[in-house]
């Protein structure tokens, strides 16, 4: 992520150059009178604004290259908490590397730099971040929600862009993973956490039989599973619970090759399908895995339903 902090630190101060050339001399966080007429979805704030730090369990933008934000922020966010509430559900998506300006995007809104006016992401780093994401938050069953609409951004006035270095890596086939997304993880228990959280339901069973269907994979599971998150998954449900790994048709799987195995499994409910959002080798001699395991009984995950409209 450094390179991108860096990237949009830059970009940050050559906006904040353009924006005083052009004759903006508004007082210190006079900005929010300020709306730009191609951004609409924006509304009047009833307290003042404020810089405060950037706390360090508002993990998404913690390290995005500065240390403080504004108040309220550019997703209407009033509160600390409720930022870091929203927020907290971007982790995962960011860790996937679909795109190297994700943080960079979504940390201009959530935690936007202090400045004299609101400055926000140009519409094609909104459409380029989303381009590249977009098969990633589909195949866990998150479709690109409404509040991000990119034609919401401006695409002529002072924003938030990208280096044209990465703009061109972000056209390369080689950008993104060949692993299936649910099949590339990582054995650190909060990167488990992380896709325990994006799953409503998580449990031990082995595999019975993989098959392919249109392009989807079909994974049929044997009848003994021991439960560790139950979600919305009812008896019934388990006994003939088969799963699809969304696109994955073509994308590599170890964990689906090897049907001798106890797993780790978790999935979602989209639609009348269930989806397999997350699969682990079950490894009793990981530290990492033991303490992931543990810490998702007790675990407050946040609320994806809210964000993911």
């Amino acid at each position: 992520m450094r390179s991108a902090s860096q990237s949009f630190w830059r970009m940050v101060r050559l906006a904040a150059t353009v924006a005083l050339m052009s004759g903006c001399r508004a007082s210190e966080y006079e900005y929010l009178s300020w709306k730009s007429d191609v951004y609409t979805a924006g509304r009047s704030y009833g307290k003042p604004p404020q810089c405060v730090d950037i706390p360090e369990d508002l993990r998404l933008c913690h390290n995005v290259g500065y240390s403080q934000m504004l108040l309220p922020n550019l997703l209407e966010h009033e509160t600390i908490a409720e930022a870091k509430q929203q927020a907290s559900s971007w982790v995962p998506l960011v860790h996937k590397n679909c795109h190297p300006n994700t943080q960079v995007f979504l940390c201009a809104l959530f935690a936007p730099v202090c400045m004299e006016r609101p400055i926000y992401p140009c519409r094609w780093l909104c459409e380029a971040v989303r381009d590249g994401c977009t098969p990633i938050m589909e195949s866990f069953g998150f479709p690109w929600p409404e509040m991000l609409t990119c034609d919401k951004f401006p695409q002529d006035d002072v924003c938030i862009a990208m280096t044209n270095s990465s703009a061109t890596e972000a056209t390369r086939p080689t950008g993104y993973s060949p692993i299936c997304p649910p099949c590339d993880n990582e054995m650190k228990t909060d990167a488990m956490i992380e896709h325990m959280c994006a799953s409503e339901f998580a449990f031990k069973a082995k595999i019975k039989e993989v098959k392919r269907e249109n392009m989807d994979r079909k994974v049929i599971l044997q009848k003994r599973k021991k439960m560790l998150k139950e979600g919305n998954l009812k008896k019934k449900d388990m006994k003939s619970l088969v799963l699809y790994l969304k696109n994955g048709a073509d994308c590599p799987c170890q964990q689906l090759d090897n049907l001798g195995n106890h797993y780790l499994i978790m999935g979602r409910k989209v639609d009348k399908q269930y989806l397999l959002t997350g699969i682990h080798k079950w490894d009793k001699s990981s530290k990492e895995f033991k303490k992931a395991v543990k810490k998702l009984r007790t675990y407050k995950c946040p609320a994806f339903e809210t964000v993911f409209k």
